[in-house]
């Protein structure tokens, strides 16, 4: 059968996109996204295409020119400038009156008759000049009169002169006739979000250790005191574990053991008792008045707060006795606890997202998102998303966007990395990573470059966590100092997004033996900190932070140029504005026991420099100065006196 219809035009290739449209790509407010797509036609037509983008939910498309690269390939861009979905897609069309300008041109040779070419300009004309505003459409018109009476005349070349001229040229680009084209559908979208979910620094704290008195289980009146010193430090977001109360039955004890002393506190990951549930406090930590202080102290000090969002119930939780079959059970009937062999986790019991009560449950999480939000929570940290059913995420981050555009999600999901880019695609904002295992050069090189180089970079941003309370690198186990040093300044260049746990600046580093866990790890227990205590780092990562928020280049994500070294104990890498007003060169020693140097190879052309220029070179951790001139920079670094270079390139 013959087709009814057909597309004109071939639009092909569209980039970016991710899985050929199914998901979202992800942008912050304020930054573009650089659209391009294969476009052509057959025979010889000249083409046109625009870039339409509009936030979801309007009716109005804004429109801007694309333009005609190598084999085929145009170019757009668009800025996003609001939170919340956008819709974009491409219109191309056969170009009637330039196709038929630059045949004209071609055949007006000496001797040409063009009598029938300017008939058809004419009807071209006519066309869009009934499409035209009032004003503009007098214009042509009155042109299109005046090319008639020239033709009539056996003026041919004053008509063609008329009909190619700039004041024709400029009405026909405003008004072109559309009808042989073909606007791509479906629409592609883009998530945007606020920037802070692109660069930011995370602090993560317990709120029960946040006390002066040994053993005594701080309270939110006590984290309302320390937020100025996390502050100080310069973090944007405080990141806490579940506040919620604790189950009783299976406590865990210090160090996981499997029976509990009597004042032990237990692990905040098994919610739930007699006070409540997921939407209750902790009646150690205080009220809803203490609680809504630490709001208001919070973003008095500009400072973000983020919960863990835990779907993990103690057997004494509510929902046990309430809602029995939103749990696994065993053939005996009795409700299964968790796993993770060898690992036993008799003090919590997991949600079966299989329940018949599919709607209940899923509303109940949903509703507990919405509980946080009203309560002063802008992000959540969602514990081990990768064992829920996506389809539930995408579910519900999509209901909490439709109520709370600017929420965050982070996935805490170090799990294989299928899984890993998917709940990113399905709405996760953020992820947490691998880098905290890697610690080579190469692999460094090679981790960095696929999250912010390929396809990854359109959806995904990994959030660097130096460490965790669950985990603690061997690195840093047995690196001491200089090794806490060496992951900060990487964690915090390499992405624009990173954090530490709370002890990082204190160089806390001791491991149960074998193992990537702390030794007395306040998972289990509470720790009263001594803020000041000696070998403290806590002035590097504050100028750190401080060198973050004074440097444009390290608030972006995808834009890390690995430089060339000699010595592979030795990375180097570079950041940049787009208009190269800030550029920094980060070089890093990997090795926190001995002294290392190597020489660098600057890319003299990328920063705009010429070849025997003399240029500056600030290290803004140390804040020496150094005259550089040509390609290449000797450098040295050891654990003893310096770790890292950031250094900020400036021209004389």
């Amino acid at each position: 059968m013959v087709p009814k219809d057909y597309p004109r035009v071939i639009i092909e290739a569209i980039a970016p996109q991710v899985d050929n449209g199914r998901f979202p790509i992800k942008r912050v407010i304020g930054e573009k996204v650089a659209v391009s797509a294969d476009i052509y036609k057959e025979g010889h037509d000249k083409l046109a295409a625009v870039l339409k983008v509009r936030p979801i939910g309007d009716k109005k498309w804004q429109e801007s020119p694309m333009t005609l690269g190598d084999n085929d390939r145009w170019h757009g861009e668009f800025t996003v400038t609001a939170i919340g979905g956008w819709e974009y897609t491409i219109e191309a069309y056969a170009e009637r009156y330039l196709s038929w300008v630059d045949e004209v041109i071609k055949k007006n040779v000496p001797g040409a008759n063009l009598s029938s070419e300017l008939l058809e300009g004419l009807l071209i004309l006519k066309k869009s000049a009934a499409m035209a505003a009032s004003s503009d459409r007098n214009r042509m018109n009155s042109i299109i009169a005046a090319m008639e009476s020239a033709l009539a005349a056996g003026e041919q070349q004053g008509a063609i002169d008329m009909g190619i001229g700039v004041v024709m040229r400029s009405m026909m680009a405003k008004y072109p006739d559309r009808s042989e084209g073909y606007e791509l559908a479906p629409t592609l979208k883009v998530m945007v979000n606020r920037p802070i979910t692109r660069f930011a620094a995370w602090y993560e704290f317990f709120p029960r250790s946040q006390g002066s008195v040994p053993y005594r289980h701080g309270t939110l009146q006590d984290c309302i005191r320390r937020l100025r010193a996390i502050h100080a430090m310069g973090f944007d977001v405080v990141y806490l574990p579940p506040i919620h109360p604790i189950g009783h039955s299976f406590r865990k004890g210090k160090n996981n053991s499997l029976v509990a002393e009597p004042g032990d506190v237990g692990s905040p990951w098994a919610i739930g008792n007699e006070h409540g549930g997921h939407m209750a406090l902790e009646p150690q930590l205080g009220t809803w008045d203490d609680w809504d202080q630490f709001v208001a102290t919070c973003r008095e000090l500009e400072i973000e707060i983020a919960l863990d969002y835990v779907m993990n119930c103690s057997p004494d939780h509510p929902y046990v006795s309430q809602h029995p079959e939103w749990f696994f059970h065993r053939p005996d009937g009795s409700i299964k606890y968790a796993e993770n062999p060898p690992k036993k986790y008799q003090d919590v019991y997991p949600l079966n997202f299989g329940t018949s009560d599919r709607t209940g449950l899923w509303q109940e999480m949903l509703k507990i998102f919405l509980f946080w939000i009203d309560k002063g929570v802008t992000t959540f940290r969602v514990d081990n998303p990768h064992t829920k059913p996506v389809p539930f995420w995408e579910w519900v981050i999509g209901e909490v966007h439709r109520r709370h555009p600017e929420v965050i999600f982070l996935a805490e999901a170090f799990t294989k990395p299928k899984m890993m880019r998917l709940l990113a695609k399905v709405g996760f904002a953020q992820s947490y990573t691998y880098f905290t295992w890697r610690n080579e050069k190469q692999e460094l090189t090679d981790y960095v470059n696929e999250l912010t180089s390929g396809e990854m970079k359109e959806y995904f941003t990994g959030n660097f966590f130096a460490n965790t309370p669950d985990i603690l690198p061997p690195i840093l186990q047995y690196g001491g100092r200089p090794a806490f040093i060496m992951r900060a300044v990487l964690a915090a260049t390499l992405s624009s997004v990173y954090g530490i746990y709370s002890g990082y600046e204190l160089c806390e580093n001791q491991a149960l033996p074998g193992k990537e866990e702390y030794l007395d790890s306040e998972k289990y227990e509470i720790r009263v900190r001594d803020w000041k205590a000696p070998g403290h780092i806590v002035q590097v990562i504050t100028l750190i932070n401080n060198i973050r928020h004074d440097s444009p280049a390290l608030q972006t994500y995808n834009n890390v140029l690995f430089l060339t070294t000699d010595n592979p104990k030795i990375i180097a890498y570079a950041k940049m504005t787009e208009d190269r007003s800030d550029i920094i060169v980060c070089v890093v020693n990997l090795d926190p026991f001995h002294k290392q140097y190597t020489n660098l190879e600057i890319p003299l052309a990328t920063f705009g420099i010429d070849d025997d220029e003399q240029y500056q070179a600030h290290d803004l951790l140390s804040d020496e100065r150094y005259r550089w001139r040509g390609p290449t920079a000797y450098i040295e670094l050891s654990p003893s006196t310096k770790m890292a270079h950031i250094i900020k390139i400036r021209r004389w």
